[in-house]
């Protein structure tokens, strides 16, 4: 395929799974009691105001990681009242997982096209398993570049899924562990205690540490969990 095409498939699969995370957190703050993104316009599959709201995460460095590195990466935010967060530790946490949610669903979702493209013979199951490469064809036309769509839509949910997971500040995984205390007071003073500038510093280094580590394993256990009654990995 044309690179400035597969530039244009991995902006669009990137766009659609960063404002699917930042839009169900922000549709979760939304029922969970804070208007503050739905006020701003973020409860929307539209990647217009997100990308308004984050013209830098959204836009510049996705491009301009790909042209260095060949895959995209980027951020996004879902405004919401602290002080709500502080009062309601446990609303919060619910709705730090939304967005980690909408990540795993995506993949799922690419997952049962994949699967159900196997079964009317459209796809099959690669020799080898990477990161653009979860699925193949051997047929032509729109099915060639729908098996690379397909392959990065599920690659980079599973990824944003784990990464945000992580129980690191700032990442979603570090606002979801209030679920796990005993308290309302141990909830807040964790939440102040993440809130500090130098820890989500650390914990971004630590989180990008770690995925070198845990990324591979956890993607062939998706692809296998995918493919299975039909392939191992």
């Amino acid at each position: 395929m044309d690179g400035l095409y597969v530039m244009l498939l991995w902006y669009f699969v990137f766009l659609l799974s960063l404002v699917a995370h930042e839009a169900s957190h922000a549709w979760a703050f939304m029922r969970l009691g804070d208007d503050t993104a739905y006020e701003e316009g973020q409860v929307t599959l539209d990647p217009v105001p997100h990308m308004r709201r984050e013209p830098v995460g959204t836009v510049l460095v996705p491009l301009l990681t790909y042209f260095l590195n060949g895959w995209m990466m980027g951020w996004g935010s879902a405004p919401y009242n602290a002080r709500w967060a502080y009062h309601y530790p446990r609303s919060a946490a619910w709705a730090s997982f939304a967005g980690p949610s909408a990540n795993l669903g995506l993949a799922v979702i690419a997952g049962i096209i994949i699967r159900t493209g196997i079964f009317f013979n459209l796809f099959y199951a690669p020799d080898s398993i990477n990161f653009d490469t979860v699925v193949a064809t051997s047929r032509g036309g729109i099915i060639q570049p729908l098996t690379f769509l397909l392959s990065i839509t599920f690659s980079l949910n599973v990824l944003l899924f784990i990464f945000n997971l992580l129980p690191f500040p700032p990442l979603d995984g570090s606002g979801v562990i209030p679920l796990f205390l005993r308290g309302e007071e141990a909830a807040v003073k964790y939440l102040h205690f993440i809130s500090n500038p130098s820890f989500q510093i650390f914990g971004l280094l630590m989180a990008w540490h770690i995925m070198d580590f845990i990324f591979y394993p956890v993607h062939m256990g998706f692809v296998n969990a995918m493919y299975w009654g039909l392939a191992h990995y």
